[in-house]
């Protein structure tokens, strides 16, 4: 659009004709582009946003089948499928149905162990106290169950679990109730020659399992493992944690 009418005014306010020009031409195309560009950026971030919203939702189903895969896998595993039924170091009589819906660190020892057990069940209380710290993980059970019945009645354990983790669980039984216990996960357990003074060393499977809510193996720890591995792991499973259906 251009102003046809010359105007011979040099006042402070007045701009040369063909600056008036130039001004009034280029201003409605300025405003038109700086739409044309907000229209482009709105239409880049949704449509950016659309497809980081279908990445994101295809990656949250991908991982959910690969858990559900996971807990079917697990189903299959002759591991931990079945029940005990032991005394904790209360006298009580616990089974593994008391544990469902709780998330489980067991760990197969005995009291008389001069190092190794000590230091699992420290391991396993430092990551318990590590995942409470969490308030938005689930609490974590710990569990010590007596490979030497013979000599881990209920008041040896209850002696001795008090030098560990305040929610430290330990269990025993009879020979059989225990023999039990272990095979269900595998455990190797062999007591040594006496002594002079009776006493014996038992030779055991030492791995730390993780218990899911339902009550299914999902990991085991060596004695390679420290408890911020451990802790780090248990805190991934938390996270891809799907429910078992009934």
């Amino acid at each position: 659009c251009f102003i046809l009418t010359r105007s011979h005014s040099r006042g402070p306010f007045s701009l040369p004709l063909f600056t008036q020009r130039v001004a009034l031409s280029q201003g409605p195309n300025t405003s038109t582009a700086k739409i044309r560009l907000r229209t482009r950026l709105v239409v880049t971030l949704l449509f950016g946003g659309g497809l980081l919203g279908t990445w994101w939702y295809v990656r949250k189903e991908k991982q959910q089948n690969h858990q559900m895969q996971r807990i079917e896998q697990l189903k299959k595993v002759a591991l931990g499928q079945g029940d005990f039924s032991l005394l904790d170091h209360r006298g009580h009589r616990r089974t593994k149905r008391d544990f469902l819906g709780s998330w489980v660190l067991l760990y197969f020892g005995f009291t008389h162990c001069p190092d190794i057990c000590p230091d699992e069940l420290d391991k396993i209380s430092a990551v318990v106290s590590a995942l409470d710290k969490d308030r938005s993980l689930p609490a974590v059970q710990p569990l010590f169950v007596t490979v030497d019945p013979e000599r881990d009645d209920v008041a040896a354990l209850e002696r001795y679990v008090k030098d560990f983790h305040p929610r430290l669980i330990g269990l025993t039984g009879t020979p059989e109730e225990v023999k039990v216990a272990g095979k269900d996960y595998r455990v190797y357990a062999s007591p040594g020659p006496k002594d002079e003074d009776g006493d014996y060393i038992v030779d055991h499977t030492i791995l730390i399992y993780l218990v899911n809510p339902d009550g299914l193996f999902l990991d085991y720890y060596n004695r390679m493992k420290d408890d911020v591995q451990i802790a780090e792991s248990v805190r991934n499973h938390m996270k891809s944690y799907v429910k078992l259906s009934e």
